[in-house]
């Protein structure tokens, strides 16, 4: 298949792109300027163009059987109204851009992956949230509501349309174990707040399969959860990385200088939610990292602890 791919020098991006060519498919990546190639192949080409504006790349993303959009400034920090603006220009302007693309289709067979959050349950506890789950009303939910609701433009063109609902994403290089790393390392690991918040989370390389599992499972529509099969809390989460890493857990942070530190966003974090990928399970997706301890030891091996 010719797969186009919007983000696709991020981290998932560049890790989707590889197991993509692998398969034997051709990747067309939109970047705003052309990188040093990360992996030489006949098969991956690089369009630049900004996708938060229209462009000469509209034309080319139509003659694509597979379009992913995984474009979006990252949540991971401090919300003001300046930043909230930039996460939600960078989501909603880019994917409307990506659909009004679509329409120029030429009749053919088009899936839209489109990236997606956790977050569009809101903040829900201890609840156990499926595909079927309501929408949220704080921030991060809502903003992700539009986000899909831009992506399922591209069904009037008869388009199938996937939005991706991604956990805390766990793999080498990046994502969120980098960001725990230094301080677990130095034994300064603890948890956030209460501690019992719940994470929803997914290694990296089964984030990847499931893109690809969705790509090739047409029966597939609407909403997928893109999380482990078990989510983890926060305590839990913290006392797994410590413990592989034999180092000291530390008391929780309290609650009130994590929202100090990160504004609006602290309460993301110190909230969390408990979701499960139903879709993915019955379908028989098989997670090769169903468990915190699983992936965490991958990822260590992978960088040498």
């Amino acid at each position: 298949m010719h797969v186009f791919i919007s983000g696709g020098t991020g981290f998932l991006g560049r890790a989707l792109t590889d197991q993509l060519l692998a398969a034997g498919h051709t990747v067309t990546v939109l970047t705003r300027r052309q990188p040093q190639r990360h992996h030489f192949s006949p098969a991956l080409s690089y369009l630049v163009g900004d996708p938060v504006r229209p462009g000469d790349w509209q034309e080319a993303l139509a003659s694509h059987e597979v379009v992913i959009n995984l474009a979006g400034a990252s949540i991971f920090r401090r919300w003001n109204e300046e930043s909230k603006e930039l996460l939600r220009t960078s989501r909603i302007e880019t994917t409307r851009n990506i659909v009004a693309g679509l329409a120029t289709r030429r009749d053919r067979p088009t899936t839209l992956l489109n990236g997606s959050a956790v977050g569009y349950y809101g903040l829900r506890g201890g609840e156990t949230i499926d595909e079927a789950g309501a929408n949220g009303d704080d921030f991060l939910a809502v903003l992700t509501r539009e986000w899909e609701a831009a992506a399922r433009g591209a069904e009037q063109y008869g388009v199938r349309v996937i939005p991706c609902r991604i956990g805390v994403v766990i793999g080498p290089d990046g994502g969120a174990l980098s960001r725990m790393l230094t301080a677990f390392r130095w034994g300064l690991g603890s948890p956030l707040g209460r501690g019992s918040q719940y994470f929803s989370w997914i290694h990296l390389d089964d984030l990847v399969r499931a893109f690809l599992f969705l790509i090739q499972t047409p029966a597939i529509n609407g909403p997928v959860n893109c999380t482990a099969p078990q989510p983890v809390t926060n305590r839990e989460m913290s006392r797994s990385l410590a413990r592989l890493l034999h180092r000291p857990l530390l008391p929780a942070v309290p609650a009130f200088l994590v929202r100090l530190a990160l504004g609006e966003f602290g309460s993301v974090l110190l909230e969390g939610q408990r979701v499960v990928p139903a879709k993915l399970v019955g379908h028989g997706f098989a997670f090769q990292h169903p468990t915190i301890d699983s992936a965490f030891s991958h990822v260590l091996r992978e960088n040498g602890r």
